[in-house]
């Protein structure tokens, strides 16, 4: 974990931000399997409409690739716009 992500904890006993970290890793554990459960939600319901094999067809996986990239890209581009935000550097949109 980024220590930077803590701020300033100084003033604690090392145990308490030891367990800081440790919530925080939590944390950030469910947020990203949050994310993953949601990729995968969203692209299953918007590309898989039949059940007639064990695998998708060429049709359905290049959907659930595109919609995979999709995600992700916005998901980073969130990402990047809410650092930008905290650094207090906007960008023109």
């Amino acid at each position: 974990m980024d220590k930077s992500m803590l701020g300033d904890l100084d003033g604690l006993p090392e145990e308490d931000k030891l367990r800081m970290a440790a919530m925080v890793d939590q944390l950030q554990i469910r947020d990203s399997l949050r994310m993953y459960n949601s990729l995968v939600e969203r692209c299953f319901t918007d590309c898989v409409d039949t059940f007639r094999r064990k695998t998708l067809d060429k049709q359905e996986e290049s959907c659930v690739k595109r919609c995979a990239e999709k995600f992700l890209k916005h998901s980073m581009r969130v990402g990047m716009r809410f650092a930008e935000l905290n650094q207090g550097v906007a960008t023109p949109d």
